[in-house]
């Protein structure tokens, strides 16, 4: 591509990167918009971060997340990495978690720290937590990073060497486990 081409399909582009690709409507009365760019960069930082984790083409990356713009930018990015995307429903109990957990052999596992559902605040990561627990104590998989999304700024259990704030390790340069 000549580089005038290249100027060409910047400025297609552009305008493109300002439009609303996404609006997300939460409790209590939460609400954020992201722009086809911002969109696309997050995609494209998460997708960085998870090639540090170790995701390559064809791993697995669960993710047990409620309805939220980081569930959408996880599958984004394991698309940028021919990753696959395995969804981990907030509804599950433990033992279904440590079923799914186990049959996804997934490395790395993208939660929230808790999330809002009918006015209440729930566990997320807490349920997550437990399901590793148990599937660590009966031979499961025990090298695993959690990145956990930061959504409702409540105290949560922490695995060092395991877990990751989201937005710490999207920010980062390296990631260390």
């Amino acid at each position: 591509m000549t580089s005038e081409h290249a100027d060409d399909a910047r400025e297609v582009q552009e305008p493109e990167a300002s439009r609303i690709a996404l609006t997300w409507s939460g409790e209590p009365g939460r609400q954020e918009e992201l722009t086809h760019g911002m969109l696309l960069d997050q995609a494209e930082r998460a997708a960085a971060t998870l090639t540090r984790l170790g995701v390559r083409a064809g791993d697995r990356v669960a993710v047990h997340l409620p309805l939220v713009p980081e569930s959408v930018i996880a599958t984004l990015a394991c698309g940028r990495l021919d990753a696959i995307r395995t969804t981990l429903p907030v509804s599950l109990t433990v033992p279904e978690l440590v079923a799914r957990t186990r049959e996804s052999s997934a490395r790395v596992l993208i939660t929230a720290d808790a999330a809002f559902w009918d006015g209440a605040v729930r566990p997320v990561k807490a349920l997550l937590d437990h399901a590793l627990a148990r599937g660590a104590a009966a031979g499961g998989a025990p090298d695993r990073t959690v990145l956990v999304v930061n959504r409702c700024s409540r105290p949560v259990s922490w695995k060092p060497g395991r877990d990751l704030w989201w937005h710490e390790a999207l920010g980062a340069r390296t990631v260390t486990r």
